[in-house]
């Protein structure tokens, strides 16, 4: 599997990594550039989210979902949100 050569980020991901402290968002950054090297690291939704890809990490020794959806041809990877896995999947229904 390739690496992405592009992140983009969702208007609602941006919200939501403004709000991280530095610490977290050094932690984001990490799971970031794992999903980069090898973007098959998520587990796939099933239903209506299975465009969505969901990588879970640890934040501030919180399990943190990141949502994203990776493009094979242009190798981008599109991350859409973030939270803990509590009312995730209804929150990521609202945002798309």
């Amino acid at each position: 599997m390739a690496k992405a050569s592009s992140v983009v980020q969702t208007p609602t991901f941006k919200k939501s990594v403004k709000k991280l402290k530095p610490n977290q968002k050094s932690e984001l950054d990490i799971a970031i550039k794992a999903l980069m090297a090898k973007p098959s690291l998520g587990e796939q939704k099933k239903g209506d989210l299975a465009f969505l890809r969901v990588y879970k990490f640890k934040m501030n020794r919180q399990l943190t979902l990141l949502g994203y959806s990776f493009d094979d041809g242009t190798l981008t990877l599109e991350l859409m949100a973030l939270g803990s896995h509590e009312n995730f999947d209804r929150d990521i229904k609202r945002h798309t």
